[in-house]
Parts: C-alpha cells; sequence; structure tokens
C-alpha cells in the first residue's frame, strides 16, 4: 500500500509542476531515443549484411591478392580487395593463371565470378531515364550471386570471347525507360557516362535492394547494375588482370577444408612474390568477422550516445533537490505526524524512478521510430532488439534510483521542527 500511494504522490507532484518535469524528462528521452535509434539501425544493417552474404551460399570462397602482413580481422584473411597499396599488373592474376586454377580444382569447383566496376552512368530512351552502375561480369557471377533472370539469359562465354556489346538490365531499367508491355529483348539502350555507348540488352534480371545496394528513396533514382561482358568492360582498364575473384564448389565440397587447399595452392603460386599473397576467405568467416565488426562499431556509438543518459540523471538530482526544498514544510508535517525516515526517503526514490521511466518510455518510442526511419532511409528493414529495449527499462530505473538517492536522503535526514519552521 505504501508503495502505491508513493506512486500516487509523484504523479501528483508531477502534475502539479508539468513543464519541468518535461524538461527533467528531455535527457533521458534524448539519451534513451538515440541508444535505441542507433542500434536499431546497427542491427538493421547487420541484418542486411548478414542476409546479403548467407545468400551467396556457403559454397562461396573468395580468393583476393593483398599486401604480405597486413591486418586482418581476428587472425583470418582481410576482406577482398582491402589495399594500402596498389599492385603491378604482374602481380595479379591472369586469365590463364584462373583456367589452370579451375583445371587443378575441376572435380570441387563448378564456376568462379569474375567482376569489373566501370563507372556510373544513365540509361535514357528520350526524356526517361535510369541510373545505372555499369559492371563487366563473366558467366558464373549470377550463379555466385543469386541473380534472378526474369527474361532472356545471362551474360554468356560467346560474348566474353567475342567481346559483345550486350547487356544485361534491371527490370527497374526497364519499367523506368520503356512503356509498359514492351518486350526488352533485342532493344539497344544508350548509356550516357563520360561518353555514350549503345548495347543490346539479351536478359533481365529481378532487382533486389540489399546492405551493399540499398534502394533510393525514388524508385527511379534507384541505381541499379547494368551488367556487361568482362571483356568488353576491361577493353580500357589500366589492370588488365585479376586482384579478387569467388569461388563456387560443387555441391557436397567441404568449403573449410577446400579453402585450406586453394591457400596452399596460392602459397605457391606467390612463393616468389615478396610483396603481396592470396588471401582466401569462405563465406562463414567472412560473415563472421563482417557480423562482429558491425556489432564492435554499434556498440562503441550507442555507448557514446549513452553518455546522455547521465547528463539527465543530473537533471533528474538537480529537479529532485528543488523538489525536497519546496515541499520541505510537507516534509516536517509528514514527519511530525509519524512518517518514519525510510518511508519519506522511499517517496521522492520513488518520484525520482517515475520521472526517468516515463521519459524512458517515451524515449523507446521514439527511439523506435527515428530507427525505422533511419532503416528505411537507408534502404534496409527495420530491426528493433528487444533486449536492449529491456536493457534500457532497467537503465532509466537504475538511474532514477541513483540519482534520486541523495536527494531523498537529504529529505529523509531533515529535522521536522526546523523543516516545519522553513518559510
Amino acid at each position: 500500500m505504501l508503495f502505491i500511494e508513493n506512486i500516487v504522490l509523484a504523479l501528483s507532484a508531477l502534475q502539479v509542476n508539468k513543464m519541468r518535469a518535461f524538461l527533467t524528462m528531455t535527457g533521458i528521452v534524448i539519451g534513451i531515443a538515440s541508444v535505441i535509434a542507433i542500434v536499431c539501425i546497427g542491427n538493421s544493417l547487420t541484418a542486411s549484411i548478414t542476409t546479403t552474404m548467407e545468400s551467396m551460399g556457403a559454397n562461396t570462397i573468395i580468393v583476393s591478392i593483398r599486401e604480405r602482413g597486413g591486418n586482418e580481422f581476428d587472425g583470418g584473411p582481410r576482406m577482398p580487395g582491402i589495399s594500402a597499396a596498389t599492385p603491378e599488373e604482374s602481380d595479379l592474376l591472369t586469365d590463364e593463371d584462373l583456367e589452370t586454377f579451375i583445371a587443378r580444382f575441376s572435380d570441387r569447383i563448378e564456376t568462379i565470378s569474375l567482376s569489373h566496376g566501370v563507372g556510373s552512368g544513365k540509361a535514357q530512351e528520350g526524356r526517361l531515364y535510369a541510373n545505372v552502375s555499369v559492371t563487366g561480369v563473366n558467366a558464373g557471377y549470377a550463379k555466385a550471386n543469386n541473380l534472378e533472370l526474369l527474361a532472356g539469359r545471362f551474360i554468356a562465354a560467346k560474348d566474353i570471347k567475342g567481346v559483345k556489346k550486350v547487356a544485361v538490365v534491371s527490370d527497374r531499367l526497364i519499367n523506368n525507360i520503356f512503356s509498359a508491355g514492351t518486350d526488352p529483348l533485342g532493344r539497344e539502350v544508350k548509356i550516357y557516362s563520360d561518353r555514350i555507348e549503345t548495347y543490346t540488352i539479351v536478359g533481365v534480371y529481378k532487382y533486389e535492394a540489399s546492405a551493399f545496394a540499398p534502394s533510393s528513396a525514388s524508385e527511379k533514382d534507384t541505381l541499379t547494375h547494368f551488367y556487361i561482358p568482362i571483356s568488353l568492360a576491361k577493353q580500357d582498364a589500366v589492370m588488365k588482370n585479376y586482384q579478387v575473384f569467388t569461388v563456387i564448389t560443387k555441391t557436397g565440397v567441404d568449403a573449410a577444408l577446400f579453402t585450406r587447399e586453394i591457400e596452399e595452392y596460392f602459397a605457391k603460386v606467390y612463393e616468389n612474390n615478396a610483396k603481396w599473397e592470396a588471401g582466401v576467405m569462405n563465406m562463414e568467416s567472412a560473415i563472421s568477422n563482417m557480423t562482429s565488426m558491425l556489432g564492435t562499431v554499434s556498440i562503441a556509438v550507442a555507448v557514446i550516445a549513452a553518455i546522455s543518459l547521465l547528463v539527465g540523471g543530473i537533471g533528474v538530482m538537480n529537479i529532485m533537490l528543488v523538489s525536497v526544498t519546496e515541499r520541505t514544510r510537507e516534509i516536517g508535517t509528514r514527519k511530525a505526524l509519524g512518517a518514519r525516515s525510510s518511508y519519506i526517503k522511499a517517496q521522492f526514490i520513488v518520484e525520482a524512478v517515475i520521472i526517468c521511466v516515463i521519459g524512458g518510455v517515451i524515449g523507446i518510442v521514439l527511439g523506435l521510430l527515428l530507427g525505422a526511419l533511419g532503416a528505411n532511409l537507408l534502404g534496409f528493414p527495420a530491426t528493433a532488439s528487444p533486449a536492449v529495449i529491456a536493457i534500457s527499462v532497467s537503465v532509466t530505473i537504475l538511474i532514477g534510483i541513483f540519482f534520486g538517492y541523495y536527494p531523498a536522503n537529504k529529505a529523509a535526514k531533515l529535522d521536522p521542527i526546523e523543516a516545519l519552521r522553513y518559510e
């Protein structure tokens, strides 16, 4: 009964000073909302990246040429393509090197995936346009990246060998520049960048947003991949050879064991190269490294945001001290009527906790809304964390108890006679 009575007294006190109570809660609201929003966006980003990488399959192994002795994540190879220096052409893998590698492990390799970014541009048809990222690929790229073809075919070996000006485009590009019902296969499309290039559409794939290619707020402005033969993309490239490629293993192959065999194979290939080596990573290891790294970053940013909770707690202590001073005669009257010091202390601690809990609840709701908004703007599905919400509620209660204790203790120690004389 005493606890319920203290809650009623606390709510009555807050109702008398609504504006002051609201301003006191602001620090708590901002702190909790910041933490929830950051964690929500971080979880959404991590989930999206993990889903994207998992969709590549457990039978995916990435090989990249990197500097010897470079930094590594958790003892594993660095992420593909990340290097502080630029290799020479002779340090990279040639088409012949890749053919020899495939022939050596033909019983376990289903295909390999190669890609080369050319740049971005616009596909235009009159006034209609679609933003594209022109990427040169080989025939194995579609399987490695789980592309779903809606019409036509993907880039084939004959296109690469003949350096043909053909392209596989997204359904969004088709919707943006062609009228409904138009058969895009065989149609020509012009790409405007630093120059104008014309390609013939041979296939259409289904666009899927991911952490690496989030959707734009406007579907029309979303950047989608425009796939062309890698031989065509490499025509004007400074580097003709390859620094990164992806191996797709056959069904039933032990990816971890095969990863070690590939490492041993390329260790011999690069044994006479003093500066460069081949790093090999399977998707299970890559997902673990990426998740760990993103989780650490999210926690670090959330901890920084949580500092504002300290400011909010100090604000609660400050307002409770003011409240004790304003209600000195009330405290004196209650003690004169027989109220114990513990009752007085509990009254003010409960009031501080209620201020923090109300602020915390508002902060959680605001944080979830901001987190969902931020995740959607970045093109990721919003992902809330029940554990973080539960921890946030617990933290707000602890803040109320911690920062409310001193003012409550001060109120409990007031001498009733002196308190009754207070003006």
